[in-house]
């Protein structure tokens, strides 16, 4: 469970009958189409961001990047929100993508900057 909130990570260790079913659910609907991993984690972004669920939205974020999506494509999929969804919805999406992708470099740099 590599990247996984340590919240998560506690539920899937306490309900791991739970998490198995899930994974196949998520396996089965992946396959069930011809959507490619990155453009079926830029909809799931999509819908995070609808949805207003911000570990959901930052989690798809990292996985599309992983899976070739570029910040540009990502900073897409959040305005398409814009016009279903609205501005603040979108504009939180823009924010969560942002803390996703942007944090892991951002810490980096600052340990450097103290050796």
């Amino acid at each position: 469970m590599k990247k996984l909130p340590k919240t998560f990570q506690s539920f899937v260790k306490k309900h791991p009958a739970i998490w198995e079913a899930h994974e196949q659910l998520s396996r089965a609907c992946a396959e069930a189409g011809p959507l490619d991993r990155k453009t079926r984690e830029l909809i799931k972004i999509g819908l995070s961001v609808g949805a207003g669920l911000e570990t959901a939205t930052k989690r798809h974020a990292v996985m599309a990047v992983e899976n070739g999506a570029t910040k540009a494509e990502l900073y897409q999929t959040t305005l398409m929100a814009m016009t279903t969804c609205g501005h603040p919805s979108a504009m939180a999406g823009w924010h969560w993508i942002n803390s996703a992708i942007e944090k892991p470099a951002k810490a980096s740099s600052k340990k450097k900057k103290k050796k």
